[in-house]
């Protein structure tokens, strides 16, 4: 496929040059439906990213589509703020059937804001407030979000020093393989905790992503993540886990910490939860965690009521069956299978893989090579980010509605593309 970029004058004199993914895919789209996007001359692409993980039903999903439809024709309510609303309600108590019960999961659910960033602000308000304390620790190649609470638990110092003042009441420590097994799992952490020389405050809470998807695909173990929260337990820390990409069934289950049997304190969702790109993001917390007054954590567009309604119908349709976890692992299967190839067949190329469910990574000892193979997979029609401290991960986000053929194809690109950049 042939494509030339187009005039993108507007874009590039009148937008701030801040803009990023647009860099990398030059066309300027105008449709999309399932797992592919159209741009105005007519080219199409297979979607490998689904809008950083916030579009896991795909573009323009028929069911939740017609649900968003008939909603607003009949005059539903749009902007609620924390007003209660029958498409809150309806959400509501679709969540508490099909996610929470099911799961023996507690629970509260707290409406922060829009975005992943304003539920990670909301989760370390909350925990500082409950424990009376300010530290929070968090882990290497961590991303939480880009307001200030939440880049000062993020690792990347990139966009860390895009905050222009000093970030405060962070501390990190090393993230499940970081010490490539060389120091048992939390012996340096623990040791601060117990040393009173240490000059590390006792944290209030440890927030942690199950797979670092901007820091890598970093997948933690489940035996990690359980000592983990035992440690937390131990020491009287809260445990928060950020499951803003990674949960909605992204990595199999609902949420990405049941696979380790763990029940985290405080629990943040946002992209996928809306299940159609709509802004929306919760704040899960232990009942008992509950002590708020009224409006001390508001914001205007929490109360995003298309949101609900699409919300409501992803969850009623997509998982009162348990149909859609076993469909991912499946689909995680053939990723898998296809990336081990494209691994054993790179010659003079040293490459490694490592994800679950619906998000994978493929590594390059060439730290230039993945953003190389992204570039290429575009012009063959395949839409790729990178991920990792500078860039050097591949990353693979399908929609889990994809298809085997869908994903077929995007595999035989993808391998196309590692060979031609080789």
């Amino acid at each position: 496929m042939t494509i030339t970029p187009p005039a993108l004058s507007v874009f590039e004199t009148l937008e701030s040059e801040v803009r990023s993914y647009c860099r990398g895919w030059p066309a300027v789209f105008d449709r999309a439906q399932g797992s592919r996007l159209t741009d105005e001359d007519g080219h199409s692409y297979l979607d490998f990213f689904a809008g950083a993980g916030s579009l896991n039903y795909g573009h323009n999903n028929p069911v939740l589509k017609r649900a968003l439809i008939d909603y607003i024709e009949r005059d539903g309510i749009t902007h609620g703020l924390d007003m209660a609303t029958t498409a809150k309600r309806a959400f509501l108590e679709s969540f508490q059937n099909v996610v929470l019960r099911p799961r023996d999961l507690p629970y509260k659910v707290m409406f922060p804001g829009p975005t992943g960033t304003n539920a990670v602000e909301s989760a370390l308000k909350l925990a500082r407030k409950v424990k009376g304390r300010e530290s929070i620790v968090s882990f290497t190649n961590a991303f939480h979000g880009m307001s200030l609470g939440s880049l000062a638990v993020t690792g990347n110092a990139f966009k860390r020093a895009g905050a222009g003042i000093p970030l405060v009441h962070g501390t990190p420590m090393p993230f499940d393989h970081y010490l490539d097994g060389r120091t048992p799992d939390f012996l340096w952490f623990e040791r601060l905790l117990d040393d009173q020389g240490s000059g590390l405050n006792k944290p209030a809470a440890v927030i942690v992503e199950t797979i670092q998807g901007e820091g890598g695909i970093n997948v933690a173990r489940p035996e990690w993540l359980r000592e983990l929260a035992a440690l937390c337990h131990r020491q009287d820390m809260l445990l928060i886990v950020d499951d803003i990409q990674m949960g909605c069934g992204r990595t199999g289950a609902f949420f990405s910490f049941e696979e380790s049997g763990i029940t985290p304190d405080i629990v943040t969702l946002s992209k996928s939860i809306s299940g159609y790109g709509l802004p929306m993001s919760l704040c899960l917390f232990r009942p008992e965690l509950d002590i708020w007054e009224p409006g001390e954590h508001n914001g205007t567009f929490r109360g995003n009521n298309p949101a609900f309604v699409t919300a409501a119908a992803a969850l009623t349709t997509y998982w009162a069956d348990g149909q859609m976890e076993k469909q991912t692992i499946a689909r995680g299967e053939q990723i898998e299978r296809a990336l081990a190839a494209i691994c054993a067949e790179s010659t003079g190329t040293t490459a490694e893989f490592r994800g679950r469910g619906l998000v994978w990574g493929l590594e390059f000892a060439d730290k230039e090579r993945a953003s190389a193979v992204c570039a290429r997979a575009f012009e063959l029609g395949l839409l790729l980010e990178t991920s990792g401290p500078v860039g050097e991960v591949v990353k693979l986000l399908p929609p889990l509605t994809v298809t085997p053929e869908e994903l077929d194809e995007g595999l035989r690109t993808l391998a196309r593309a590692v060979l031609e950049t080789a």
